[in-house]
């Protein structure tokens, strides 16, 4: 499943048939392999398949697992884990995430690498499936801050060199921490909560080290920090940097990387902060390079002959014209590659050369190497960006379905209207983007997911009621078709949730039983003829009507006209309920009758169930009967 597939692969521990109970609906939502003692291996148990249960001793079976997984679900005692697991542990950066849930699943315990191994974040989506309380311990927890070290992590930044404790201490502190940041997306400085401890400074301007309890590079340069100096600093690497490669034919991986290395170097580069290997189409399978792009995992993006020739590099060859048709391959196809990762339209400048071409040769390897290396306005993310289209239903918290939870929760960022960013915020959680649009604005609210998602990111599109009537995922999906949306990247996943008919319906017995339709009274993405025609058919035909949009401030007429309709066609006395703001804090509900209707405050958080013939009104319950009683009234 794409909600959990980033901690894959994932194993659960449990020792009782009381925890694996509890573990159960993980197994399925989280596809994850549930390991269980032979010992309470039954025959008639059979909601676990036979490979799951191990034989010997738990330690030794969790040291057997624990180099080949991402995470660990434990549902035991807290201290029994800590001890089963200390051996195995070496160091935050390639621990595994570890979670301990209780056996009556009322608590999730992010135990170990919450920040690195992303176990705060596993933590927090097993809670919403389980609806257990999340126990987040992080210094940053507590003040709605994002982990220091998980900031640049969505934009695909790579961690550098620095003291990477005492700064996550200052931060933890609320102490004040000097930010530098020369590139890479600022989107994470939009979205800190007041009060932040972050001072931001800009290119290389000059920081006393005493006004500061901290620093933070943010950059493509390598700095090398004094061990002497008692101001603890770190550095992040945005992937900004794509590498122009030529070579000879048969240069080795070896002599590549050496020469990639020996670069940047020289100009104090941070190899972490490259994006990629460019070159021309004829060395796409050149094995050395190819070879060194798998090892380094870094994308390799080749070009044709004539789109080279096409760029304009400060030191062109003849030589190499002749050789491959272009007068230069390692600087045009550097260029070319930051020009595709900067602004839409921009053209990029030769000054986005940062290093123009280097021949390195070795004396004990044959071949020759070309490196050229270019910036690029924005980062690569070196990720496959996904869409979750969610719906959050009517308003209140437990009336979202566990999966649409976790979506929320695992989202980098989230983009909805404002009223409905706002019902949502106690999902949320510091160091996602949250972007709140006006209600007029859902084709920007699209565009904008659709452009996040392309970059790499993976995107929570936000409709109340099911998203996928009168909702977002339709505009989205329409979107990305005009953009020529391949139909697999981004991906894409739509959650339901109960919409606004379902809603009202709920709250006033069972109008819905039997036909039913929807109709919005809005005209501005539809003709109103039209609404007019499906106004007379649905009640001709009798369909108990949902009533969506039924009124704004400015559009009032509509709604008058439509009760006129239903008025040809309907008995005056046809029950209705209008339900305005259901499940939440102003919910307003009126039973009444067809005539009556216009009676009633109605605007654009209202519903309005009209009934059928047979629809009846019994006190504070309409019920339109499915059939089942032969002597119905």
């Amino acid at each position: 499943m794409l909600l959990f597939q980033d901690f894959h692969p994932l194993v659960a521990i449990a020792t009782t048939p009381t925890a694996a109970q509890t573990l159960q609906p993980l197994c399925h939502t989280a596809r994850l392999m549930l390991w269980l003692p032979e010992s309470v291996h039954t025959p008639e148990r059979k909601d676990v398949p036979t490979e799951s249960f191990y034989q010997g001793s738990l330690k030794s079976h969790i040291a057997s697992l624990w180099q080949n997984h991402r995470a660990f679900i434990f549902c035991l005692a807290t201290g029994a884990v800590v001890r089963l697991i200390a051996p195995l542990l070496k160091d935050k950066s390639s621990d595994p995430a570890v979670i301990v849930v209780d056996e009556t699943g009322q608590f999730v315990i992010s135990l170990c690498s919450g920040h690195q191994g992303k176990a705060d974040q596993l933590a927090r989506m097993i809670a919403l499936q389980l609806g257990a309380t999340p126990v987040l311990t992080g210094g940053s927890t507590g003040l709605n801050l994002p982990a220091i070290d998980m900031v640049g992590i969505p934009f695909g930044w790579q961690r550098g060199e620095g003291d990477w404790t005492g700064v996550s201490a200052a931060v933890a502190k609320g102490e004040r921490v000097e930010v530098i940041q020369e590139v890479g997306s600022t989107l994470w400085q939009q979205h800190l909560p007041p009060g932040h401890p972050f001072v931001f400074d800009g290119g290389d301007k000059a920081v006393d080290s005493n006004s500061a309890n901290a620093r933070i590079w943010i950059s493509f340069t390598q700095r090398r920090f004094s061990p002497d100096s008692d101001l603890p600093k770190i550095q992040w690497h945005p992937r900004v940097l794509w590498v122009g490669i030529g070579c000879e034919r048969g240069t080795s991986r070896e002599l590549i990387e050496t020469a990639i290395i020996q670069t940047c170097q020289r100009y104090h580069l941070a190899v972490d902060a490259i994006a990629g290997i460019a070159t021309i189409d004829i060395k796409a399978s050149e094995v050395g390079l190819v070879e060194f792009c798998q090892a380094r995992d870094l994308p390799l993006r080749t070009f044709p002959a004539e789109v080279l020739r096409s760029v304009n590099v400060p030191t062109p060859s003849t030589v190499v014209n002749q050789e491959v048709g272009t007068p230069s391959v390692a600087e045009a196809a550097a260029l070319v590659c930051s020009e595709r990762f900067s602004a839409s339209g921009t053209k990029v400048p030769t000054t986005n050369l940062l290093v123009q071409k280097q021949i390195v040769r070795a004396d004990n390897q044959p071949g020759a190497v070309t490196v050229a290396i270019a910036v690029a306005q924005r980062e690569y993310t070196g990720r496959i960006g996904q869409l979750f289209l969610v719906g959050t239903g009517p308003g209140q918290l437990d009336q979202i379905t566990p999966a649409a939870k976790t979506a929320l929760s695992q989202a980098d960022a989230v983009i909805g209207y404002s009223l409905y960013i706002d019902l949502i915020t106690p999902i949320l959680h510091p160091g996602q983007i949250i972007e709140r649009l006006p209600i007029t604005q859902e084709r920007q609210r699209a565009q904008r997911a659709i452009e996040l998602a392309r970059w790499g990111l993976t995107v929570a599109v936000v409709s109340s009621g099911d998203c996928g009537i009168y909702g977002m995922a339709g505009l989205v999906l329409e979107e990305l078709k005009a953009q020529g949306w391949d139909g697999k990247m981004p991906g894409v996943q739509v959650f339901p949730g109960i919409t606004a008919l379902q809603a009202a319906a709920s709250r006033v017995g069972a109008p819905l039983m039997h036909d039913f339709c929807a109709i919005s009274l809005s005209n501005l993405l539809t003709p109103w003829d039209v609404i007019e025609k499906r106004l007379n058919a649905a009640a001709q035909a009798d369909f108990v009507i949902a009533l969506y949009n039924p009124r704004s401030r400015t559009r009032i007429e509509q709604l008058a006209i439509a009760h006129s309709i239903l008025l040809q066609h309907r008995s005056p006395q046809t029950p209705v309920a209008i339900v305005r703001s259901a499940y939440r804090e102003d919910e307003e509900i009126t039973l009444s009758t067809l005539d009556k209707l216009l009676d009633i405050p109605i605007d654009m958080l209202t519903t309005v169930l009209i009934g059928n013939q047979s629809t009846r009104l019994h006190g504070d319950w309409m019920i339109t009967p499915r059939g089942y009683l032969v002597n119905d009234e």
